[in-house]
């Protein structure tokens, strides 16, 4: 019988997406690379998501982020994203956390319920305690490296986070994660050399915020703002979410 996942039971089979329909997936970071990663996984099959971010959706969202629209500036991401994937899927189980990731929350999760956590956060102390808890627990999981200042979306690779190059983050992350013990971890990360964003006040959410009332961690608080584009963090979360999906079926084709 037809249904929205036809299309792809012929290419993976009718074990490959009964194993998506059952699995777990933790989404850490709803922007512009984790809401790509929900889109793709929701419209592959998979059947029950966690998604975790406090951020809500800013007028400087709307040109790269899937779930921000001018009817959603305001709104919490993670409320918008369910909104989106049970329009889908109806199916789809997703449960909500409007909350930031940090080691003194890291308890709250139940990573045993995980079968993948996907890790989409900005900051490397969330990244850092993501892979330490779920090395702890035993559940797979997948870093983004940096996605903003670039301007090539072809030039992102997977690879072990030893064998990454020209990405500052995963230069901070290989060297963290050595003094941890952490000899391993997959992520996506872009070959191409950061570019330097301009100067200009005037546009510069450090002088001209325009965050919603009640956000918690403003793009005041960071210490740079990168710059982005539509067709660059898309790319490495659409990525992201195909190295999922292969993981959690390898043993059903």
């Amino acid at each position: 019988m037809l249904d929205q996942f036809s299309r792809t039971r012929l290419l993976l089979g009718a074990d490959a997406m009964e194993q998506l329909k059952n699995s777990r997936v933790a989404v850490f970071g709803i922007g512009g690379v984790g809401g790509y990663v929900c889109e793709g996984l929701v419209r592959s099959g998979v059947g029950h998501f966690d998604l975790i971010d406090d951020d809500k959706v800013c007028l400087t969202n709307l040109n790269r982020q899937i779930i921000a629209t001018r009817k959603t500036v305001g709104r919490y991401k993670t409320e918008v994203m369910k909104e989106r994937m049970t329009d889908i899927n109806p199916d789809v189980e997703v449960t909500v956390h409007n909350c930031f990731f940090l080691p003194e929350t890291a308890d709250s999760f139940r990573f045993d319920d995980y079968d993948y956590v996907v890790d989409a956060v900005d900051t490397v102390t969330a990244k850092i305690e993501l892979v330490m808890k779920c090395r702890e627990k035993g559940v797979p999981i997948i870093s983004s490296m940096g996605a903003g200042n670039k301007l090539d979306a072809g030039a992102f690779k997977v690879a072990d986070i030893y064998k990454t190059t020209m990405c500052p983050l995963a230069k901070v992350m290989r060297h963290e994660l050595k003094k941890r013990g952490v000899r391993k971890l997959k992520v996506v990360y872009s070959e191409e050399k950061p570019t330097r964003p301009l100067e200009d006040m005037s546009i510069s959410c450090r002088s001209n915020c325009i965050c919603p009332p009640g956000t918690q961690h403003k793009c005041t608080e960071r210490r740079d703002i990168p710059g982005s584009v539509a067709f660059v963090p898309s790319v490495a979360g659409l990525i992201i979410a195909g190295e999922v999906v292969k993981d959690l079926i390898r043993d059903q084709r």
